[in-house]
């Protein structure tokens, strides 16, 4: 048996498989509130615990009970045998540690290893975890934004992902196989592409010393968008204000936006749209992904309206010269929330099966 994370801002998903060399299904997957927690340990501990028999109900179920607890206080239940174990992390990991970005956390996989009995255990960069899992989807898991044209000879991929943050990633052809290649690449300086993203930059400047992308390509950064569209139009809805206030910003925008509800929500849409599409293009030229970009994350499936009507792929060819060049570059939407999840377990499935050094 094998453990994989997908290890979050917001959320950690954790999954047990059965995996041998082929994609499989999880035999069990549970999420956590990551902040909930105090370190990914105290969530392992959970995960990991057998779970106890069920309340009795009545006198007879009380009596079978009682019975199962004394023979459980003599032979408690045996711990799962993990042979080996894969986080994807939402952070830089260097030598097989990491100090998570939007988390108080430290992980360091030789800690869990010593302190979980798993014989092996390999942290990834989140991106890296999904671009091993990008590798295993299926046609009907993505959505195509751009058919685009793939070379004769195959080349490298691209990934950009945003959520709770912003990843990204590069899939490099060594000849046989696609190898991932982690960055933080979404922490680079955002450049404005026209006058109005001028004004945007010099609005986070009053308040970010680094306005980075992901300072607009994430959750958060929709309502920073959100905001300098009201600051600058000063045409905020009083019900989109209450709303936003005691919900979830970015739901509640892109659910008024999405539906045509308020001309604001729609423009901080537009410019969200625009700025993801010209950062994917970005990227796409520094990796020369001649085989297709990927747009992963927990934004894009639930942007997926706003992602196709064509907003994203004018910003992304909008390269001057290179226009062409991007033009013919597929584009891809993964769809499957369990992406990283599911690069992770392919890597903790060839870990538990490498031989033993």
């Amino acid at each position: 048996m094998i453990l994989a994370g997908d290890i979050g801002g917001t959320k950690t998903h954790l999954a047990l498989y059965e995996w041998i060399s082929e994609r499989v299904e999880p035999i069990r997957l549970e999420t956590f509130h990551s902040a909930d927690y105090k370190s990914l340990e105290e969530i392992l501990e959970e995960f990991l615990t057998p779970p106890k028999p069920p309340t009795p109900l009545d006198e007879l179920d009380a009596e079978i009970a009682d019975e199962t607890e004394e023979k459980e206080a003599d032979s408690p239940p045996e711990p799962l045998t993990v042979a080996a174990a894969c986080f994807g992390i939402a952070g830089p990991v260097i030598d097989n540690h990491s100090q998570t970005t939007n988390l108080p956390w430290v992980v360091d996989g030789p800690a869990i290893a010593k302190k979980f009995n798993i014989p092996r255990v390999q942290l990834l960069n989140d991106l890296e975890a999904t671009a091993y899992g990008v590798l295993l989807l299926r046609s009907d898991e993505v959505e195509v934004l751009n058919p685009g044209t793939l070379p004769k000879k195959r080349q490298a991929l691209a990934l950009i992902a945003a959520g709770t943050g912003l990843g990204e990633a590069i899939l490099f052809w060594d000849g046989k196989s696609y190898r991932p290649m982690p960055s933080e690449g979404g922490h680079t300086d955002f450049a404005p592409t026209n006058d109005y993203e001028i004004e945007l930059l010099r609005y986070l400047r009053s308040q970010y010393l680094h306005v980075s992308y992901e300072r607009l390509l994430s959750g958060p950064g929709l309502h920073a968008l959100y905001e300098y569209v009201r600051d600058t139009k000063k045409n905020e809805p009083t019900w989109l204000a209450e709303k936003i206030k005691a919900g979830n910003p970015a739901a509640e925008i892109a659910e008024a936006g999405l539906n045509g509800q308020a001309e604001i929500a729609k423009q901080t849409l537009d410019l969200f749209a625009s700025v993801y599409g010209a950062e994917a293009g970005n990227l796409a030229l520094k990796a020369l992904s001649l085989d297709g970009v990927y747009v992963a994350g927990g934004m894009a499936p639930k942007l997926i309206k706003k992602l196709q009507d064509g907003t994203f792929m004018k910003s992304f060819i909008n390269k001057g010269r290179y226009k062409r060049l991007l033009s013919n570059m597929p584009v891809k939407v993964v769809m499957n929330q369990q992406t990283a999840l599911l690069g992770a377990a392919s890597v903790a499935g060839a870990l538990s099966h490498a031989p033993t050094l």
